[in-house]
């Protein structure tokens, strides 16, 4: 009887030994120790704006020696311009940029279809692995910002994205482009509670469509595309280096070659076209042109210097 006993008990040591080694060789069974890894995707969200944009694609790039590299993640915007990109193990500066859909024009009220070739970009100096990035503002503003850091020297270096975003927020009194959501002038109140920068980067904005408009562009998406054309060598002044930028072809203007941008339009042409925005029926924020003084007297005598 005693000998059987000893059968039954050595396999049973034996399993119970096996078991321990094989839990202590797991690391004790505790999560997250010694060699564990994260495999969350990184994730940028946001919102892009020429009023909403609703149906448009985002596309995030990464950004390798300061110009455009692969793509890294896609998304589409909804009806109020909201977007989620997940860019996976991606880490540094990324480029987004944002294609097609539609928006509701600030100077009209009209639904406009962003015309091929108009796109808007924006630009973060950089991206962890495994961040999550919300807030993150895709606007004229953020692409004129863009164009500018991808004609300095380097290109869009994190340092080059850095300067060029506060720039072009120095240009507009928008302390931060990037993460500042704009007012939509179209929506009643739209001015109350919020901060200065906020009705800057929302009438700035709409005085584009407005200039658009007065100029007789029918689609003022491709006017985005010719303030990028402006800004890109730090001046705004109608010229791209040392050539007119002519805009014939954007925005549904005719005539290849024609029309060219007036030296004004990004000074005080703006201005001009801000005024005009807000004494008409579209300016549904609450402001006027007292709230807006301080903005519209700086374009209206700005040198045109992006600095």
């Amino acid at each position: 009887m005693k000998k059987n006993t000893r059968i039954w008990i050595m396999p049973v040591l034996i399993l119970a030994v096996g078991a321990t080694l094989l839990f202590l060789g797991c690391g004790g069974g505790s999560a997250g120790g010694e060699g564990a890894s994260s495999s969350a995707d990184g994730v940028i969200s946001g919102t892009a704006v020429k009023g909403p944009v609703n149906g448009a694609t985002v596309k995030a790039f990464a950004i390798s020696n300061g110009m455009t590299g692969a793509q890294i993640g896609t998304g589409t915007t909804d009806a109020e311009g909201n977007f989620t990109v997940s860019i996976g193990a991606y880490s540094g500066p990324v480029m987004l940029q944002v294609s097609g859909g539609m928006y509701t024009d600030e100077a009209t009220g009209a639904s406009m279809t962003v015309q091929p070739g108009d796109v808007m970009t924006s630009m973060m100096p950089q991206v962890n692995v495994g961040a999550v990035m919300g807030g993150v503002q895709i606007t004229p503003l953020t692409s004129m910002a863009q164009a500018r850091a991808q004609s300095m020297s380097g290109g869009m270096t994190p340092a080059n994205i850095a300067a060029a975003n506060t720039a072009m927020g120095n240009y507009f009194s928008v302390g931060n482009i990037l993460y500042t959501h704009p007012m939509n002038p179209l929506t009643p109140g739209s001015g109350s509670g919020v901060t200065q920068e906020m009705r800057n980067y929302g009438m700035v904005m709409a005085a584009m469509s407005q200039y658009a408009n007065g100029i007789g562009m029918p689609i003022s998406s491709g006017i985005v595309t010719a303030m990028m054309n402006d800004a890109s060598d730090g001046v705004m002044n109608g010229m791209m280096d040392n050539a007119q930028i002519m805009m014939g072809g954007m925005g549904g203007m005719m005539g290849t070659g024609n029309n060219p941008l007036s030296s004004g339009a990004g000074t005080s042409g703006l201005a001009s076209a801000m005024t005009t925005f807000m004494g008409s029926a579209m300016n549904r924020s609450g402001l006027t042109i007292t709230d807006m003084q301080a903005l519209h007297n700086r374009m209206s005598t700005s040198n045109g210097l992006i600095q």
